[in-house]
């Protein structure tokens, strides 16, 4: 082996070990459970949490809401709307039925809020209505279309804005969730579908309230 050569596998050998201890430490130092269950369960969470965009959406009380002052809680951010014919029903519903699997300390912990890809329908007293279908504790958040489009491209959840002058038109958006922490920072993902039964069992330990 040559001078060069012993050099680069020196080399190879020291980043292979610097990103070794980084995984090692990105999976060991979380205390949210085990990563390839939480995978399993369709929660994705990011090596490092990003700040939300810095706006202000309405809610469904007519009050002004800071999205990147969501703390206290875990929240889960739904990006859907009231006019929606499939998704937002089925995803809603899986939602409620989850809030009764968590335990109480979990599910305390937790605030569910759909964030309207469809404002020009979706008033505040819209919302209000249609969640309160669901459950009297889902929120719900509405605003600029501008602003909505700028907030899921902040948390990379797309969607695509309808052509308003058709009678009857649908959004065509995403089935994900968006995982923010009590510290107002996403955290990561929970794709769809949504697989309660595997749910129940691995987020209680990510919304504990010490995680």
């Amino acid at each position: 082996m040559t001078r060069i050569q012993k050099t680069v596998f020196i080399l190879v050998a020291i980043i292979a070990l610097v990103l070794g201890l980084t995984v090692n430490k990105v999976f060991n130092s979380s205390s949210q459970g085990d990563p390839a269950a939480l995978l399993d369960a369709g929660i994705v969470l990011l090596p490092q949490s990003r700040s939300l965009p810095a706006l202000s959406l309405t809610n469904q009380d007519g009050q002004a809401v800071a999205v990147d002052q969501l703390k206290g809680k875990w929240s889960l951010l739904f990006f859907g709307y009231t006019f929606c014919p499939d998704i937002c029903p089925t995803t809603l519903a899986q939602l409620r039925e989850l809030n009764t699997l968590l335990p109480e300390a979990a599910r305390n912990n937790l605030q569910v809020i759909l964030v309207s890809v469809d404002p020009n329908r979706d008033t505040p007293a819209q919302l209000k209505t249609y969640l309160g279908y669901y459950d009297a504790g889902f929120q719900g958040l509405t605003g600029e279309q501008a602003s909505i489009q700028k907030l899921a491209n902040g948390v990379s959840i797309p969607f695509i804005p309808a052509d308003t002058s058709k009678e009857n038109y649908t959004v065509d958006h995403s089935g994900n969730l968006v995982i923010v922490g009590p510290d107002g920072r996403q955290r990561g993902f929970i794709r769809a579908p949504l697989n309660n039964q595997k749910l129940k069992a691995q987020l209680p330990a990510l919304l504990a309230p010490d995680a």
